[in-house]
């Protein structure tokens, strides 16, 4: 059984977001599967051009986008893998960029344009693969519904469980930005408040991932074995 965690983030070792992927993934280990943490920003690709090449019909089982470039090898192990876990930073109320090109590339070539005779939608997949989604954020937890997040977050983790059958959210708030807010013109943040969330709340967040990932595991592997 395999994981593929993707890292939708520029910063790659230590920071909030790798280091929720990694707790994740240990998770996943201890229901025995085989983890890949995959870092986006080491590739150039792009987002969904509109080709539709995934819908013709010599493609179309194929589940698959049809644009060729360096984010292929990672869709392919996304789509062979028991388990997605995708993880982001919010960059003004969204995923990065990069982030939105690979959901929009994975998620488009499933997301069915076919009826049955009787007019009802036609599920391109027909097993299910849990995913999730983990965001790590500057936005404390008690304003995330004055500025909804949770509908502008929620949108990628719906549109898992919509396709994949399964999906789940964890939110990393209030996180620790910079090493030394002294060097930054960045007064609206206590660097002393930053500190204690990150000695206190972070570990917390970090025990979160790690049951993420266990409950993606025996739900991966209940499905396997059903």
């Amino acid at each position: 059984m395999k994981a593929v965690l993707i890292n939708g983030s520029p910063r790659k070792k230590n920071w909030n977001t790798v280091t929720l992927l990694e707790k994740a993934a240990d998770g996943l280990k201890e229901c025995g599967f085989e983890t890949e943490i995959i870092n986006l920003y080491d590739q150039l690709f792009h987002g969904c051009i509109s080709c539709f090449l995934c819908k013709r019909k010599k493609f179309i089982d194929k589940h698959i986008c049809q644009y060729k470039d360096n984010l292929t090898p990672i869709l392919e192990k996304s789509m062979e893998a028991n388990v997605i876990v995708v993880g982001s930073p919010v960059y003004l109320g969204e995923p990065t960029g990069e982030t939105r090109c690979y959901l929009e590339r994975l998620q488009f070539p499933v997301t069915s344009y076919m009826v049955d005779e009787n007019g009802n939608k036609v599920s391109i997949l027909t097993e299910p693969k849990p995913t999730a989604m983990i965001y790590t954020m500057n936005c404390p937890v008690d304003y995330m519904d004055q500025i909804g997040y949770p509908i502008l977050l929620g949108n990628s983790a719906n549109a898992f469980e919509a396709l994949f059958g399964y999906s789940e959210i964890l939110y990393a708030c209030d996180t620790y930005q910079f090493r030394d807010y002294s060097q930054y013109e960045a007064s609206m943040f206590d660097p002393v408040h930053k500190v204690e969330m990150k000695e206190k709340q972070f570990p917390i967040d970090c025990q979160k991932a790690f049951e993420l990932g266990k409950r993606l595991g025996k739900v991966a592997l209940d499905l396997k074995n059903k």
